[in-house]
């Protein structure tokens, strides 16, 4: 790349405004090629982004549409609806926003991923706690995570249907796989929980 090229793409990219995560999740969805209203975006999250990510609640998904409109990344109009409710607003990315998630997608840092796992901060507060009761948490995080493994896996049969959700496909299969993890790894923790009762029992007198 010669320097004036370089410069050029510097320049270009002092010119980005900073986004929080959010906002490109939200310009992640649209990037597909739909106009989607607010709520469109907020059932696709609940589809897709919330196994691996988190799903934007509709006030986080309408502020940061607010912003990306702003600086110009979507555009929106209103639009009569069949079924003779009020006019909905929906929202298509702009090339200057496709322009940007791509950048994004391809040039930003790679974060690792923050775990804050709360069963196991109560687990390893197990001092306090009855063995009854940390089994009864392990149980119902064992449940939590079959339920979301059972529906990841659904909703990857679902992705492979469409032909442009290729890629979420393979996330979501990433997820299923998360999810088996975390129900194997509870009960992992449930076996070596019985193995610390029976060391425990063999020591007292």
């Amino acid at each position: 790349m010669t320097d004036k090229k370089a410069g050029a793409a510097s320049a270009g990219d002092a010119e980005r405004p900073a986004l929080p995560a959010t906002s490109w999740a939200v310009l992640g969805l649209l990037s597909f090629g739909e106009e989607l209203s607010g709520y469109d975006l907020k059932k696709w999250s609940d589809w897709s982004l919330r196994f691996f990510y988190w799903s934007p609640s509709f006030s986080q998904i309408y502020g940061e549409l607010k912003r990306l409109e702003k600086v110009g990344y979507v555009s929106s109009r209103m639009v009569a609806q069949e079924t003779g409710n009020r006019d909905k607003r929906v929202y298509v990315i702009t090339d200057e926003g496709m322009a940007a998630v791509r950048h994004w997608a391809r040039e930003a840092p790679v974060e690792p991923p923050v775990l804050k796992h709360g069963v196991m901060l109560r687990l390893w507060l197990g001092h306090l706690l009855e063995a009854d009761r940390m089994r009864e948490v392990l149980g119902r995080h064992r449940e939590y995570a079959e339920t979301m493994r059972e529906r990841a896996e659904v909703d990857v049969e679902s992705a492979r249907a469409e032909e442009a959700w290729a890629y979420p496909a393979l996330v979501l299969k990433w997820s299923e796989r998360f999810y088996a993890s975390e129900r194997d790894l509870a009960d992992a923790m449930l076996a070596d929980l019985d193995e610390m009762d029976d060391l425990d029992a063999k020591s007292r007198p």
